[in-house]
């Protein structure tokens, strides 16, 4: 066990683990918060590796990583349009943008499909050159991702943020209140997407290279960080909450590499995730089934002692008239 988990291998997950982390936040506000299935994930994460990636080529990375937030903001408009004002289902909203967003990031490229970003510096070899040793990109990502996870539980406890979670719980009562949800939803998407593409441009600088097919299965991803999170940490304050999708991404990547470390082909992560998302998803349930099968067990075993004392003093009584 020694030789699976080593030092590199905890550091290699908690990198990636905190990047894509900003993707289970994004999936948090839609998903969970919202309560809109965003199928946009996957383009919208492209996007903002590809927008930072040219950015960061022209010589300005931390221009960069805001052009991929404005970029995932323009995507959750877009898809909150669709919505809202021409009244697509969430799904079919998703799937259309997630569609059209493939030509307008290969545009972004120049129309290559992948951008080469060694020569240039990013935030990563800044933090390089100011802090040194081997940590420098874990404490780059877990700075940015420890205050976007602060600012976003302090914005759902805004009045703002407030009438977004009252929109996903209950959309009639909050038009009753005279709280537009149209505008809601789209405030709501934009921010998700705005940390999409905040993902997307730091993995582009992290690993230095942008590829199209880089956002394929982001949502399951982030969906199996999201649950996973949920899972262990359960219900609680906001800042409770935004901390386990953190959790649950970094736990997420721990397995991944761990699969990795196992020799399991590279291949077969798309199944890996899916199958650690089917399992998150119902190990609540299977908990709850659990409980009440030993609950039924527990019953009929007290059941069965009854109607055995019933039997012994029956037997007992018929032997004393005898």
């Amino acid at each position: 066990m020694g030789s699976i988990i080593t030092l590199s291998i905890v550091q290699s997950a908690l990198e990636l683990g905190f990047i894509y982390a900003l993707v289970a936040l994004a999936l948090f506000i839609s998903f969970s918060i919202l309560n809109i299935a965003d199928l946009s994930t996957d383009g919208c994460f492209t996007l903002g590796c590809a927008v930072c990636a040219s950015v960061t080529l022209a010589g300005h990375p931390v221009l960069g990583l805001l052009a991929a937030m404005a970029a995932g903001v323009c995507s959750g408009f877009v898809t909150a349009f669709l919505q809202t004002r021409l009244g697509i289902q969430s799904i079919l909203a998703g799937i259309i943008v997630n569609t059209g967003l493939y030509t307008i990031n290969i545009a972004v490229m120049g129309f290559a499909s992948n951008l080469n970003l060694f020569a240039c510096d990013s935030v990563f070899t800044w933090a390089k050159d100011a802090i040194g040793g081997t940590w420098y990109k874990l404490i780059v990502a877990a700075v940015i991702v420890a205050l976007v996870g602060v600012l976003i539980s302090l914005f759902l406890n805004t009045r703002l943020g407030l009438s977004i979670r009252a929109t996903g719980d209950n959309p009639d009562m909050v038009r009753a209140s005279s709280i537009n949800t149209g505008m809601m939803i789209t405030i709501g998407l934009c921010v998700a997407n705005a940390l999409t593409g905040l993902s997307g441009g730091l993995l582009a600088q992290y690993q230095k290279s942008c590829d199209i097919n880089l956002g394929t299965g982001m949502v399951t991803i982030a969906l199996a960080s999201l649950i996973i999170g949920e899972t262990i940490i359960g219900k609680g304050s906001m800042l409770k909450r935004v901390i386990g999708v953190i959790l649950g991404s970094c736990l997420y990547r721990f397995i991944v590499a761990v699969a990795l470390r196992l020799n399991v082909p590279a291949e077969c992560l798309k199944l890996v995730s899916s199958i650690i998302v089917a399992v998150a998803i119902a190990f609540p349930y299977l908990k709850k089934q659990a409980v009440f099968y030993r609950q039924k067990r527990a019953a009929k075993a007290e059941n069965e002692q009854y109607i055995a004392e019933l039997l012994r003093e029956e037997r007992m009584g018929k032997g004393g008239n005898a």
